[in-house]
């Protein structure tokens, strides 16, 4: 059994490829670090480097948004040049994605932080070898859920069928984002009612399109997922303390929890 330390962590996926999970992923540790908490994001899988940089964008956006410094090895284990399906870039490269190195390198960020954000790679269910998909990065971790879902035409399906396959594999949907990426779609608003009422999980967030994706954006924060103050109590901005209840512990901590 692998113990995992104890400090909270999010997954953050989403209902596709490019509907905005490293907006939404940078936009929490924004929040939880300008709640006064240690903040470190993790992309375990990632397949595309920048020219010149040799790092996948993705990375170096979680990289700028944390307030923990970390090794890029930790931030990013698995990294391939080829903007291509993981599976297929692993394979190319001759590599295996391993879900106990996956997971010795979020222990090693867990030391660092207060909560680590780990964001996957294209959508839910997306193949990481011939057995394994991104959601299985989830169940090894345990960590609770963050759906990204992508405002536009078919995201009512492709939402629901994001909460119905994170639930079967057991793990907590913790929530969702509405990311308003098509600004011509028609009826948006009527979608996002449509999934306030179906998904069955809080709507932390619903975020304005945005024409530059690098331009910085802070998401609102839940009550329960701000900073812990000693004591037992969240940090409150406004200078107050909003004390825990026993909802709000379930997720304070990992806790020696592990996964065989």
């Amino acid at each position: 059994m692998n113990l995992l330390p104890s400090a909270r962590g999010i997954f953050v996926t989403g209902t596709d490829t490019g509907v905005g999970k490293t907006r939404v992923a940078a936009a929490l540790l924004r929040a939880f670090g300008a709640a006064g908490g240690r903040a470190v994001g993790m992309k375990p899988v990632a397949a595309g480097a920048e020219p010149g940089t040799g790092v996948n964008a993705d990375v170096l956006a979680l990289v700028a948004a944390a307030n923990v410094a970390a090794p890029l090895e930790a931030v990013n284990p698995f990294a391939f040049v080829p903007a291509i399906a993981p599976h297929v870039a692993a394979k190319a490269a001759g590599r295996r994605i391993d879900l106990d190195g996956i997971a010795a390198a979020y222990a090693s960020l867990a030391r660092r932080a207060d909560l680590v954000v780990v964001e996957g790679a294209g959508g839910a269910l997306v193949p990481l070898d011939d057995r394994s998909d991104v959601l299985d990065i989830a169940v090894r971790l345990r960590l609770p859920v963050l759906l990204v879902v992508g405002i536009r035409l078919g995201c009512l399906n492709h939402a629901l069928l994001s909460a119905v396959a994170i639930r079967a594999r057991g793990l907590e949907l913790a929530g969702w984002v509405a990311n308003r990426i098509d600004p011509a779609m028609a009826a948006a608003a009527e979608s996002v009612a449509a999934l306030d009422a179906r998904l069955a999980a809080p709507r932390w967030d619903d975020l304005d399109w945005q024409p530059d994706p690098v331009v910085p954006t802070v998401l609102a924060l839940p009550a329960a997922w701000r900073p812990r103050a000693p004591g037992g109590t969240r940090a409150d901005p406004s200078g107050g303390d909003t004390t825990l209840n026993e909802a709000d512990r379930r997720w304070t901590t990992l806790g020696d929890a592990g996964q065989n």
